[in-house]
């Protein structure tokens, strides 16, 4: 006889701050309260924020921040983290971006080679190695070059912690959510797979584009995509350019990649919607989000038919999670198909959630505009 094994559960919570109405639990430097963020004073180059610590009750294996910002042509916003425990830092402060809007002046970029003895930086990821971590303070530096006229504004800075291992303790399986099954949202099919070859100096199409393409999807969906006009730029206008605009803006200069998590969510910011990195603990907590009218873009690894109707190996590849069928299975927006219309699939639950889970620690984009309310978070708030 098989016996199943026990459920899991990872730790994992998710703090963000919204500024400027969070700036006062933080600590300002050559910056003021405006009302769409935070925003340089007159006379200062740069200026900074940095989040109170945020204790999070349990030992942390990683941190990945997530932030919305404008940056006017020539400026730039770079985010650092640290490690907390107790009343103090317990690591040193690391860069894990220097970020811009735009690319034409400013590189955007992440900040390989950062290691020591206490954690080391992975792209987009803070890894905890040696040191004891039970929170972590952020802190958002905005900088202009002297002869701009406008700088910066730091709308949001979060980050989601997660512990090290899952855990079979005091795990209970967690009930379906009914409104979330049989239905399915009505976002866009967009193949990356039509760009291939193309733009190499953001990472060529094809293959490589599926954050991007994702990006796209969702913000059609809302009717936040970019305006023609703002993507006129691209020559030859190809299948379809607001993808290529994602794409180039998206683009990390060091990773060399469009797939930088944290990268992709700040670019949808760019456009009018909330958006933020955080880890789910199961597609019962995406089945919250469906049931909100929220789709979420998520990351999974598997090899060809490890999830029947996925026929091809990936070791991380982004999917906008569209919906469930009445039995729970879930409905995919994939943009790895030759064509758009093949970009819809429905995959076996449990197959596709160990692929996710096992592939990414249930890595998940939200974005969603701010009059649409998250649903209520669980004990541990992971949003």
């Amino acid at each position: 006889m098989t016996i199943a094994a026990p459920p899991t559960r990872r730790d994992i919570a998710y703090r963000g701050f919204h500024l400027p109405a969070d700036s006062t639990a933080g600590t300002v430097d050559g910056l003021h309260a405006t009302d769409r963020g935070l925003a340089l004073d007159d006379a200062d180059q740069r200026g900074r924020w940095t989040t109170p610590p945020v204790r999070v009750g349990f030992g942390v294996g990683e941190v990945v921040p997530s932030w919305t910002a404008e940056t006017p042509n020539g400026c730039w916003i770079e985010v650092e983290l640290r490690g907390w425990h107790g009343d103090a830092p317990s690591t040193d402060w690391y860069l894990l971006a220097r970020w811009a809007a735009d690319d034409s002046a400013v590189r955007r970029a992440s900040v390989p080679g950062q290691h020591d003895g206490d954690a080391r930086v992975n792209t987009d990821t803070l890894l905890v190695t040696g040191a004891t971590v039970t929170g972590w303070q952020a802190r958002v530096t905005l900088c202009r070059p002297a002869d701009s006229p406008t700088g910066p504004v730091l709308r949001s800075i979060g980050a989601v912690a997660a512990g090290p291992t899952p855990t079979h303790q005091g795990y209970e399986q967690e009930p379906a959510v009914a409104a979330a099954r049989g239905r399915v949202l009505d976002v866009p099919r967009y193949s990356q797979r039509l760009h291939a070859g193309q733009h190499p100096q953001w990472g060529g199409g094809g293959d490589s584009w599926c954050s991007p393409t994702c990006i796209s999807m969702v913000l059609a969906y809302w009717g936040a995509d970019p305006p023609p006009e703002r993507y006129a730029w691209v020559e030859p206008p190809g299948p379809r350019p607001v993808v290529v605009h994602a794409a180039r803006h998206c683009y990390d200069h060091a990773y060399a990649g469009a797939g930088n998590w944290p990268f992709n969510t700040a670019y949808a910011g760019l456009h009018g919607v909330d958006a933020f990195v955080t880890r789910l603990r199961s597609l019962v907590e995406a089945e919250a989000f469906v049931a909100a009218g929220i789709p979420l873009i998520v990351s999974a690894a598997f090899r060809a038919d490890e999830v029947p109707g996925l026929a091809y190996d990936s070791r991380g590849h982004l999917m906008v999670l569209v919906g469930f069928t009445a039995d729970g299975d879930p409905v995919l927006n994939d943009p790895y198909a030759p064509d758009d219309d093949s970009v819809r699939r429905t995959v076996p639950r449990q197959r596709f959630e160990a692929a996710w889970q096992r592939g990414s620690g249930g890595m998940a984009y939200v974005l969603r505009p701010s009059s649409v309310p998250l649903p209520l978070p669980p004990a541990q708030a992971n949003w």
